[in-house]
């Protein structure tokens, strides 16, 4: 039986021909692979393979958001591998459309079932992974973000930084950092780029036209 086709995403080129080597053996086909989330768009559109193996911190777009395309366009079913376990990692990873979450330490046998688990259309989580979504998901939601919330979110979202943020709406850059704090705070994350994909998935927010 032909096995899965699968492209891997990983900026560390050691990291990747470590799960070329592993899943290759196991009669899996690795037919692409990207060190950065441009390069993971760009192998999934012209290979279209049944799995794609992502890294969430890459150089430049993070792997959340380059899964949450790949999953919005149908063009790959996405398995998270990495190094971060937190519970907001698990969810945000979920929420932007991975059909799995896995850590880089899982054992071959164990990543092997996940891959070929993935191409069939199974979510895949391991016993942590799920114990750490369980917990998650039943912390309750945040607030909804504020027309100036939004505004600054959008901002970001455009690759803007907070001076610039600032200028175009007319407000002190303060004003903006507090803005940010709260949307962080009421989103559940910690960083620009999980705000922006996690109010994407919600229908918060909408990306800029191109």
């Amino acid at each position: 039986m032909t096995g899965p086709r699968v492209v891997l995403v990983d900026d560390h080129p050691v990291v990747r021909e470590g799960m070329r080597s592993v899943l290759t053996a196991a009669g899996i086909r690795v037919v692409g692979e990207a060190g950065d989330a441009a390069g993971a768009l760009a192998r999934t559109r012209d290979l279209r393979p049944d799995v794609v193996l992502m890294d969430l911190r890459l150089p430049g777009r993070s792997g959340l958001e380059a899964t949450a395309e790949i999953v919005a366009a149908a063009l790959s079913r996405v398995l998270v591998v990495t190094t971060f376990d937190t519970d907001g990692d698990v969810l945000a990873a979920v929420e932007a459309g991975a059909s799995g979450y896995l850590l880089k330490d899982t054992p071959t046998e164990q990543l092997v079932a996940a891959v070929r688990a993935a191409a069939t259309g199974a979510t895949v989580l391991l016993p942590d992974a799920a114990a750490r979504l369980a917990r998650a998901v039943r912390a309750p939601r945040p607030p909804e973000l504020t027309r100036r919330e939004r505004d600054v979110l959008g901002g970001v979202s455009r690759g803007l930084s907070n001076p610039e943020i600032a200028r175009d709406l007319g407000i002190g850059e303060a004003t903006v950092k507090s803005h940010l704090i709260r949307v962080f705070e009421k989103l559940q994350v910690d960083d620009r780029t999980a705000a922006v994909v996690v109010a994407l998935r919600r229908g918060v927010l909408r990306l800029p036209a191109p």
